[in-house]
């Protein structure tokens, strides 16, 4: 096993990565942009080496300085999270050839998964059902058109390349055919850098319903069941669930061992999650697979027990996974909810310094943040700053805990998408557990804003903790002129440049 691991991310991923890696007395290295000098993965770190300016694509996307950074501070490894170079086959490759080791999948099988009209070829010669659609690039638009009449409309115009919504068009009528590929390409080409789009059949009534899978070097391939992840807004996940309170059995056990099916169809190694859409039938079909570690995670492991990162590590170090199918049986029932720093009714970022903040506890509960309360959320980066988690013996317990958690949660200084969340949990198809990925295309009801008093007494509260923090802060260094620094009294050695 690794003795040093760097991780080539921020915020709550990084630092969920590092827990692990302190429970396996592996010490983590983070890296940093500017922005994040006093970011708290930075600060929960053994060493941090600052890469670059603000703008990730020269900061966290920047492969030269990660890659200087593990060899400055010595890793022997490094685990990309998810985003930023987490899927990026090049710098896998240019890991193992810098002597590294690569937390994640080899990198043909990014790339086979990558581009999703080559994702859609390989598993379907391994016999996963896929959506009806074309299987190359749109290059003429007549042709493609008539094979949309041909299935039937609505129809999805896809970018091939890429994820996260960008270069999605529904297009419901023949007449709107023609500027939705159009405006797919143009949205695709400034996302990706590649204009190609493809055309699907649209899945009336969907459910967006992914299998997590693990794949070693030593034959094994599991899948640790399913998470329902069809509360979304504008194609980008805000609500999870484990198990998916719509599909049956039999549905959950032929989704499993298709998945699986799909990851050996690319010689897959590590975590990975194989999404589907389900039907109103029960019938369901390959979206694409994600070659990397989920944001949604933690659902699956408070159901089943298993340390995903652990997991990771051990497969990524040559090892056997530790789970058998047969030992996978799932427990209870988990909720995630994403929580961003942004308008719940607007949908609009709110980035800013935090003035207070409490975190929620108790039975059932884990909190994933990437933020404390001397944290600012700067503007360029993606504004989530926690997974709030909840595990109960039944799906009902869980939401009872979700609300309780959400109350006790207080993020002073920014705006927060909490109430959305409350919204989301009573919406009387997300309580029936029908819901569909079209859950929140109709407007819910505006956020109740708190009332004056109690956000006022809060905002005073923290602001006496503050200044109690200052004047001991103060005290300590006037009783200490010329002592050592703060990161040298944590015993720690950190690389700051």
């Amino acid at each position: 096993m690794f003795e040093r691991v760097l991780i080539a991310n921020r915020g709550e991923i990084a630092i969920r990565v590092m827990r692990t890696l302190r429970d396996r007395g592996i010490s983590p290295v983070a890296i940093y942009s500017e922005a994040d000098r006093h970011a708290l993965h930075v600060r929960m770190a053994d060493v941090a080496v600052c890469v670059g300016p603000e703008a990730s694509a020269k900061s966290y996307l920047n492969m030269d300085a990660v890659l200087d950074a593990a060899r400055r501070t010595g890793a022997q490894a490094i685990h990309p999270g998810y985003g930023f170079l987490s899927e990026n086959a090049t710098f896998a490759r240019r890991v193992a050839e810098a002597g590294l080791t690569w937390i994640g999948p080899p990198p043909g099988a990014i790339e086979v998964m990558g581009d999703k009209l080559t994702a859609r070829r390989t598993v379907e010669a391994a016999g996963v059902p896929v959506v009806p659609g074309l299987s190359e690039p749109v290059s003429d638009p007549d042709a493609a058109l008539a094979f949309a009449r041909e299935v039937g409309f609505p129809v999805m115009v896809k970018a091939s390349a890429g994820g996260g919504g960008k270069g999605m068009r529904l297009v419901k009528r023949p007449e709107d055919f023609v500027g939705a590929v159009d405006a797919a390409r143009r949205e695709a080409a400034g996302a990706f850098g590649d204009d190609a789009v493809y055309v699907e059949k649209f899945i009336v009534e969907p459910h967006h319903v992914e299998i997590q899978v693990l794949c070693d070097d030593h034959g094994g391939a599991v899948w640790v069941g399913e998470r329902e992840c069809s509360a979304q807004r504008r194609h980008q996940k805000v609500v999870e669930e484990c198990p998916s309170p719509f599909i049956t059995e039999e549905t959950r056990q032929a989704m499993g061992a298709v998945a699986v099916a799909a990851a050996r169809a690319c010689d897959y190694r590590g975590a990975g999650t194989v999404e589907f859409l389900v039907g109103g039938d029960q019938g369901f079909y390959f979206l694409e697979m994600n070659t990397r570690l989920q944001v949604e995670h933690p659902v699956t492991e408070l159901v089943y027990g298993v340390d995903l990162v652990d997991e990771q590590l051990r497969i990524a170090a040559g090892q056997p996974m530790s789970v058998r199918q047969e030992a996978l049986i799932p427990r209870g029932h988990a909720v995630e909810c994403r929580l961003y720093a942004e308008d719940p009714d607007t949908y609009l970022p709110s980035p800013g310094r935090i003035t207070g903040l409490e975190w929620p506890t108790g039975p059932g509960v884990r909190v994933d943040a990437g933020v404390d309360a001397h944290s600012t959320v700067p503007m360029s980066y993606d504004p989530m700053v926690a997974k709030l988690c909840t595990w109960g013996a039944d799906r009902d317990q869980a939401i009872r805990r979700m609300h309780r958690a959400l109350d006790e949660t207080r993020v002073l200084g920014i705006t927060t998408n909490r109430a959305l969340h409350h919204r989301i949990l009573k919406h009387p198809d997300f309580v029936a557990g029908r819901y569909d990925t079209g859950v929140l295309a109709t407007p819910l009801p505006a956020a109740r804003k708190p009332d004056g008093g109690w956000r006022d007494g809060l905002l005073a509260a923290a602001a006496i903790a503050r200044h109690e923090e200052a004047v001991r802060g103060q005290r300590i260094r006037e009783a200490q002129p010329g002592g050592p620094s703060g990161w040298r009294t944590a015993g720690r050695n950190r690389v700051l440049g």
